[in-house]
């Protein structure tokens, strides 16, 4: 590992401010991709910003009809919440399928987002939910966050301070994990919101996570199982690596949504 300065924020603006300062500076949530990859030598920024004694960076709570969550939430306590289990149970399912306990004690919820790794799950669940990504600056739509492989809109000093989720009408989240990372080799995030349905697809896109739009379509005009018979994943345009190769991930895509939404339907 490279020598780096450290520093400690106690609150968003803190680190806002010495992320203006500093030069060459990462923000450090749960450390489960940064300091991993700063032990490999693939990553070597001249500081690092510590968010872990953010107090204003944490919490989950209800404004309005949107569940919020605070970027340094820590995955297992977005599995155990009750307002999320009440809420919006398949948030709660989806971060208790993440990594192991070490994993889930450690990492956060906007240190996933932020990172925007083609096989999280949070990105499934932000897309899936027509979530907004509230950062120190701006809002941002889930549709316009996530932009490619590792990729988001976030600017340079940009920081995520909380993630808006509205409320579906009903929701779940399948996933084909990897069994020894239990990354998602294919992850399905179904969501229906009134009319409005949505399916996200995490783990399989050579782009990083995406909406499968044949998919919504077929579940908008019926949100149940049987319409999506016969609708198929092009493996075009999907990944193959040593865990699975584009077909077996296309075929995946569709056991995965169907398993979801029966998954939403008997909730």
């Amino acid at each position: 590992m490279y020598a780096f300065n450290y520093n400690r924020a106690e609150t968003a603006r803190k680190a806002v401010n010495l992320a203006g300062k500093l030069e060459d500076a990462k923000f450090l949530a749960g450390g489960q991709t940064l300091l991993p990859t700063m032990k490999q030598r693939l990553a070597s920024p001249g500081g690092l910003i510590d968010l872990s004694a953010a107090a204003d960076l944490k919490g989950i709570e209800m404004k309005g009809r949107n569940l919020v969550i605070g970027a340094m939430t820590r995955h297992v306590d977005v599995a155990t919440s009750e307002l999320v289990k009440e809420k919006i149970p398949a948030l709660a399912d989806l971060a208790g399928m993440i990594g192991d306990p070490a994993v889930r004690n450690r990492g956060t919820i906007g240190g996933s987002v932020a990172n925007d790794d083609p096989a999280a799950d949070y990105p499934a669940a932000c897309l899936a939910l027509n979530a907004t990504i509230i950062t120190n600056k701006r809002k941002i739509p889930a549709d316009e966050f996530f932009t490619g492989l590792f990729e988001t809109a976030l600017e340079d000093g940009e920081l995520i301070v909380k993630i808006s989720f509205p409320l579906p009408n009903k929701a779940a989240y399948e996933k084909f994990r990897n069994p020894a990372s239990r990354y998602a080799i294919v992850g399905v995030f179904v969501a229906k919101k009134g009319k409005d349905v949505r399916v996200a697809v995490t783990g399989a896109g050579a782009n990083g996570v995406f909406r499968a739009s044949n998919f919504e379509a077929a579940l908008t005009a019926k949100f149940h199982v049987k319409a999506l018979e016969g609708i198929s994943a092009k493996a075009e345009g999907l990944n193959s690596d040593i865990h699975a190769d584009a077909a077996y991930r296309a075929h995946l895509i569709g056991v995965m949504a169907r398993r979801a939404v029966a998954k939403a339907n008997a909730k």
